[in-house]
């Protein structure tokens, strides 16, 4: 019998790994050069913690989560989004205490779980990077997080992205909203599908959530949140917009956007890529700022955001071949050659690949005995930038030739002159 992979959660394979190894780097120095730190969580948590974090009548905790029993009877489920666990963890382990001012910035990459069905850019098993900033209400801090994800979105070689706002204003103006939306679909039932009749009795904000064209058309004349913001909460909202408009930080309103999580409340963004397609969204965020003390905590502001590796990945497109390292290749003609060649592409590798942080090159050499064709041929399957020639030739004139695998130009340098020729031209 063959094995294959459970549906939805797929391998990734050593090229791809390479690209998500420098899409981690990327963010791992964006974040930390931000003062934020890195804390992993399980994978399981208790499933109460999601139940009542994300909202019984989210579409994640009634139909998506992977959720079962231990040999205890407990329930347990594999964790769907990264806030919920890491406000678990803060509160567990004191860290508005340990760590003093340090200790809200915090950030994440991992595994997520969602029993959804597969398709472009949507796995079962899929992975994000997150951040959560734990200890303020100041609108600075929403807008420091949207600046954050917007710079470590470019680091990561993207562009086209686009970022839209909205404000779900506090708990007692979402509950206004939610009055007047009510009234308003249940005047329009006729044209809402089959879940949303039902998300109008049990959670009607799930129902701006919705990707169904009928629905989407509408929302279109429904009422929009803005009316039914407090002063202080439509105030927090303007100060946020103020900021990312001197940061330079390019957005626009969405007035149905509430996302999929109850705990949400003040600001609330997503990104989209039109690369992407319908399923347009890369990442998202906001405000939550009565989950800590719900969850047993101190009574204290936050915001965080995530975005999914898989779909930045999408994005690219073209351009992530970028943060894959080059390959330089050496082609081994002769004894000679073979002996001299082991030594210069240690020398190659430790000079190009000297920033301990990042891996600049992958450095290899072909096998002893094979043609130069049969090398050539083994270089140009593996995507190398460079071949570097070494026959008995080339070792007695002190030089090696030096191949451009993509322009097929070639060229001799001498011994002292290989790796400043590589530094410059490997791009």
């Amino acid at each position: 019998m063959q094995y294959k992979s459970v549906k939805g959660m797929e391998d990734i394979l050593p090229d791809g790994v390479r690209i998500w190894q420098e899409v981690e780097r990327l963010a791992r120095l964006e974040l930390e050069s931000a003062g934020y730190r890195e804390i992993r969580t399980p994978v399981l948590e208790e499933s109460p913690l999601f139940v009542r974090s994300i909202g019984e009548a989210t579409d994640i905790v009634s139909k998506e989560m992977f959720t079962f029993e231990d040999r205890k009877g407990r329930p347990l489920t594999m964790r769907p989004e990264g806030t919920a666990p890491i406000v678990r963890a803060y509160i567990e382990h004191s860290l508005n205490s340990v760590y003093s001012e340090a200790e809200g910035l915090l950030y994440y990459i991992g595994p997520m779980f969602r029993a959804e069905r597969p398709q472009k850019g949507r796995s079962r098993q899929f992975h994000q990077i997150g951040v959560e900033r734990i200890g303020s209400r100041s609108p600075q801090v929403d807008a420091e997080v949207i600046i954050r994800l917007d710079r470590l979105l470019k680091r990561l070689g993207l562009d086209n992205f686009k970022i839209k706002l909205n404000s779900l204003g506090c708990k007692t103006d979402k509950e206004n909203f939610s009055g007047k939306l009510k009234e308003y679909l249940d005047g329009n039932k006729s044209g809402l599908c089959d879940d949303c009749k039902d998300r109008i009795e049990k959670n009607v904000l799930r129902v701006l959530d919705c990707k169904s064209e009928t629905c989407k058309a509408v929302l279109k004349n429904a009422p929009d949140m803005s009316g039914s913001l407090c002063g202080k909460c439509a105030d927090h909202f303007a100060a946020v917009r103020a900021m990312l408009q001197v940061a330079g930080v390019e957005f626009e309103i969405a007035k149905n956007l509430v996302r999929g999580l109850d705990y949400y409340t003040g600001p609330v963004f997503e990104v989209t890529h039109q690369a992407l397609g319908s399923q347009d969204a890369i990442g998202a965020g906001g405000r939550y700022d009565n989950l800590v003390k719900e969850l047993g905590g101190p009574d204290v502001g936050a915001v965080g955001f995530a975005i999914g590796i898989e779909r930045v990945i999408m994005a690219l497109g073209d351009k992530k071949d970028i943060l894959k390292p080059k390959i330089i290749y050496f082609a081994v003609l002769g004894n000679t050659a073979r002996d001299r060649c082991l030594k210069l592409s240690e020398e190659v590798s430790k000079s190009i690949n000297d920033d301990p942080c990042k891996l600049k090159a992958v450095v290899l050499v072909g096998l002893e005995g094979s043609s130069l064709k049969s090398q050539m041929r083994n270089a140009d399957k593996q995507g190398a930038k460079f071949m570097i020639i070494m026959g008995e030739d080339e070792i007695a004139r002190g030089e090696v030739a030096i191949r451009d695998m993509e322009t097929k130009q070639q060229e001799n340098k001498k011994f002292s002159e290989i790796i400043e020729h590589l530094k410059n031209n490997l791009g």
